[in-house]
């Protein structure tokens, strides 16, 4: 697998071309969390956002579908005893619906076949007045970023989707989303945090 490759080196090429975006982003993501929370994170990928929510939440669950991703979560994140580490696909989890009170998905929606399915099973898992945290690069028509973009692609890692602030409200106005929040961590290739708070 691809990600199983990369995993090794996916730090380092985030940190030297968006690195005040990538460092960012744990912490803005952790402000969401509460002490009391169990916390599931799917697409867990090194553990960039899992190492700032451990620290924060009662248990956190970090999950993701490549193997090598979560050897390095697991090294990342190994000074935290509240915290198990699973592999699985977002979009067809195995547990009970209403489990968690946050579930974060961090920078996976644009290279999902089906994402709007994997929203759904992220609501489906979350508790009624629960948080579902969806951050995602927002590239819009800069030549920069559109670059980036390319280059991913040739390394393997396609974008199903390309989003700007617009459309990523539209998605998630389209998935049926009522009460979202969003907040945008600026550098070369912005990132938007879509907070959902899961109605009745």
């Amino acid at each position: 697998m691809l990600w199983d490759k990369v995993s090794g080196l996916y730090d380092i090429i985030e940190t030297v071309y968006n690195g005040k975006v990538y460092q960012g982003l744990g912490k803005t993501v952790a402000e969401q969390i509460e002490q009391t929370d169990i916390v599931l994170e799917c697409a867990c990928g090194t553990g960039a956002i899992s190492k700032y929510i451990a620290p924060k939440c009662r248990h956190l669950t970090a999950t993701d579908f490549s193997k090598g991703m979560l050897r390095q979560t697991a090294k990342k994140c190994r000074s935290y005893g509240n915290i198990t580490i699973r592999h699985a696909d977002m979009t067809q989890l195995k547990c009970r619906g209403s489990k968690y009170d946050k579930v974060v998905a961090g920078n996976v929606i644009h290279l999902l076949d089906e994402p709007y399915a994997a929203v759904k099973e992220l609501e489906r898992v979350c508790k009624t007045g629960g948080k579902i945290i969806i951050p995602t690069y927002i590239n819009g028509a800069s030549g920069v970023n559109q670059l980036a973009v390319r280059l991913f692609e040739l390394g393997g890692i396609p974008f199903k989707r390309q989003f700007d602030m617009d459309s990523y409200k539209k998605f998630f106005q389209d998935a049926g989303c009522k009460q979202v929040d969003y907040t945008v961590i600026n550098g070369r290739m912005p990132c938007a945090v879509a907070v959902i708070t899961k109605q009745q």
